[in-house]
């Protein structure tokens, strides 16, 4: 079979028989196939050591040459992911350059003075494509033995509970000094270089400490897209959970608004639960962040009461819903909703708890004294915690 035939066979594959795809979630984006479909093509240069080759015997080797090769003539798939490019895939050091490269190898003479000039002008390709200044490596990190000793600590504190391992959401939860897991190794943010927006994203360049040893100033974009395809973030110690909203005085203003909604929803999965509330932060007033909450996955698409409203300070949401989740964790609903699309939503902010026990945790947060509590979730009270055998006060 030669190389035209096997490839008719794989582009003619209409059912699929020859394409092996990971399992996908309903809400998978169309930028994280192309960066999973990339890092296929990486996890074999990992394996091999070399690229994919249309290789006659191995039609999955195939498929991922050919899929190489659409990527290598795409300029904007490059640009999408050249920060991933740890290996130079998409940029083969075995090709040309350069127009001097070309000339220096024309040992023919196929291309000397009689040539036309116009083949070297440039028609129809974007002027605009960013060259990025070089891709992010990884290195040894020379100055280890100062960052050693902190992933140690943050061993010790998975293992007693003081930090958990969360998913990772978004872009905004990387920040200096975070902890990150990515594909199995920890990594720590050492460094937040100046933020830049350019496409309406905020991208900076980071140095990333790995627990193996090395570093890279991979973007913040980048270690985004990572930590999306195979990471975990790792929460902040719970003694410092507080530190942002402490410490209020008469000069500090007001930052938003904590609330408790009760889902006003006709639907019998979400009617018939009892003490359902969702615990949020607004801005702005919380009787206009719930306009159109009927339009809303967040508000289980469905118009819901305003319970009760906290006025607070120095507040950062991301804080408030990391203490929520570890107070609240095994009483958070576990629900999909469905815009009106038909794109899939799990909200993460609707907790089964009876109302007092919500109005008590809140004015915790608020104080600050939270750390010192759990919830009990089968007695349904909050209760202090308990430290080497004593109870906390």
């Amino acid at each position: 079979m030669d190389d035209n035939k096997l490839r008719n066979l794989i582009e003619d594959d209409d059912l699929g028989l020859l394409k092996i795809k990971p399992k996908q979630s309903d809400v998978i984006s169309e930028g994280e196939r192309l960066v999973e479909s990339f890092y296929e093509i990486a996890a074999y240069y990992e394996q091999h050591g070399r690229e994919p080759e249309n290789n006659l015997a191995n039609v999955q080797e195939a498929r991922l040459a050919m899929r190489l090769e659409g990527l290598r003539n795409n300029p904007e798939k490059i640009r999408s992911l050249i920060d991933l490019d740890d290996y130079g895939l998409l940029v083969p050091v075995n090709k040309p350059k350069t127009i001097d490269d070309v000339l220096d190898d024309d040992d023919l003479n196929l291309l000397g003075d009689s040539v036309d000039d116009s083949i070297f002008i440039l028609r129809n390709v974007p002027q605009n494509i960013d060259s990025p200044d070089y891709v992010a490596q990884r290195k040894p990190c020379k100055d280890f033995d100062q960052f050693d000793s902190l992933f140690k600590q943050c061993h010790v504190e998975l293992k007693s509970g003081k930090r958990k391992l969360l998913a990772f959401a978004n872009e905004q939860q990387i920040k200096k000094h975070q902890f990150f897991v990515l594909r199995g190794v920890m990594a720590y943010v050492a460094d937040v270089g100046k933020k830049e927006r350019k496409g309406g994203k905020v991208n900076a360049r980071l140095r990333c400490i790995f627990e193996n040893g090395t570093e890279s100033d991979m973007l913040l974009r980048s270690l985004s897209c990572e930590l999306y395809k195979d990471g975990r973030r790792i929460s902040e110690h719970e003694d410092h959970l507080m530190d942002d909203l402490k410490h209020i005085t008469d000069e500090d203003a007001q930052s938003g608004y904590i609330y408790i909604l009760q889902s006003l929803s006709s639907n019998p999965d979400i009617s018939s639960i009892r003490d359902l509330y969702k615990i949020g932060f607004s801005t702005v007033p919380v009787d206009e962040r719930v306009t159109n909450a009927e339009d809303d996955p967040t508000f289980l698409m469905s118009q819901v009461r305003i319970v009760e409203e906290f006025e607070c300070y120095n507040l950062n949401p991301q804080k408030l819903e990391m203490l929520l989740h570890q107070f609240f964790g095994k009483v958070c609903l576990e629900l999909d909703v469905f815009d009106k699309a038909g794109k899939r939503h799990t909200p993460r902010e609707w907790f089964i708890a009876p109302l007092p026990v919500i109005e008590e945790a809140i004015s915790l947060i608020i104080s600050g004294e939270i750390i010192n509590y759990n919830y009990d979730d089968e007695i349904k009270m909050i209760s202090a915690r308990e430290t080497n055998g004593e109870l906390t006060r």
